[in-house]
């Protein structure tokens, strides 16, 4: 028998507690922020793999021979170890993911494990280390391009900015179209030739090695272990990307696949580092330099290609790095105001921000 409204109302609390008494303003914004969620999660598997390919290999490419060099051959093991536990890292943020579709990014991780502390906690130091990591790419950049065109001086209503400063301040221009992009799938383009520069440099490399009269006859040392922590410090430096996997997952559309796209990024990546310390360290032994390109003959074409190929890496990651900085902005910012100008206001200031801090 069916029962009647009025009966049925008395299975019903009397008392509603905290969670079940939820403003409706508040439920208003968790409906519109999971359908933003949803209608921005339209990455395919290729375009995120380009995403994590770029955001994992990079910039590191150009140390590990050095890495190598400090530590001795045995190091590549701590190389592998390092690349295995990041990738079983990665596999459980997803998991942490699949198993509660509130949480979107790396602090919303933090909040589960160790409450509202640990969300502040973690908010904290991943913003500053991504922060650090971008402004990082910008003295990069200035100090390569001022090494290979010294004396280029830029004026501006006036105002005459020279040397490295210049550079910076051109690279952030370079930088800033990419930064406005907030679709994943469209900056996965930007990612592909980040990957394309990484894997042009590996060539040259091997070229010069090969062809051009230095050979591979440096015998190395199997273990120096005054140089473990130089080496560890280097290769873990190679794998910081686990803030921008939570940023990746949310915005692919099949995230079944996403751990497919992970062991993929992680045998690529890993390959590549470990061929160029291989490479680097059979070419030029221990006198191998923090960066692989210091020590290329610069009369050579494959060593300019190399040299001029090392400047797309930085473009290519900065705005993959800052997407979790602007993300984090647009939350702070109450549902009714459009999120596109607070992501374009959000990168825009960022930039700002760094390209005065490197210049200062």
């Amino acid at each position: 028998m069916d029962e009647s409204p009025d009966e049925s109302s008395l299975t019903l609390p009397l008392i509603l507690d905290e969670e079940q008494h939820e403003p409706a303003s508040n439920k208003v914004e968790e409906v519109e922020s999971n359908f933003h969620h949803e209608s921005t999660a339209t990455t395919s598997f290729l375009k995120t793999f380009f995403n994590g390919l770029n955001a994992l290999s990079g910039v590191g490419i150009l140390s590990v021979p050095y890495a190598l060099s400090s530590g001795g051959w045995l190091s590549l093991i701590l190389l592998f170890a390092i690349a295995a536990s990041c990738f079983y890292t990665g596999l459980l943020i997803k998991r942490c993911m699949d198993m509660d579709s509130d949480i979107r990014t790396y602090p919303d991780i933090g909040e589960r494990a160790f409450g509202n502390k640990g969300r502040i906690w973690l908010s904290v130091v991943m913003n500053i280390e991504l922060y650090l990591v971008a402004t990082g790419f910008l003295i990069l950049e200035g100090d390569n391009l001022h090494n290979i065109f010294p004396g280029v001086e830029l004026e501006v209503a006036g105002l005459r900015i020279g040397g490295k400063h210049c550079f910076i301040v051109v690279v952030a221009l370079i930088i800033l179209p990419t930064v406005w992009l907030d679709n994943l799938s469209l900056l996965s383009y930007v990612s592909a030739s980040g990957v394309l520069a990484s894997a042009i440099i590996l060539g040259s490399i091997l070229w010069i090695g090969s062809f051009d009269g230095i050979g591979f006859h440096q015998a190395g040392s199997p273990v120096n272990w005054n140089g473990i922590p130089t080496a560890v410090s280097l290769y873990a430096f190679c794998y910081c990307a686990h803030p921008v996997f939570p940023t990746l997952y949310t915005s692919m559309k099949n995230k079944h696949q996403f751990s497919n796209v992970l062991l993929l990024c992680f045998i690529l990546c890993t390959v590549s580092y470990a061929s160029m310390a291989v490479f680097g360290y059979l070419m030029f032994g221990s006198t191998v330099q923090s960066q692989i390109t210091l020590n290329l003959p610069t009369r050579n074409i494959s060593s300019k290609v190399a040299i001029f190929t090392t400047l797309v890496n930085p473009i290519s990651k900065y705005a993959l790095m800052v997407t979790p900085i602007v993300n984090a902005a647009k939350k702070k910012f109450p549902s009714h105001y459009s999120k596109r100008f607070i992501g374009l206001l959000a990168s825009t200031t960022l930039v700002i921000i760094e390209d005065s801090d490197v210049r200062c």
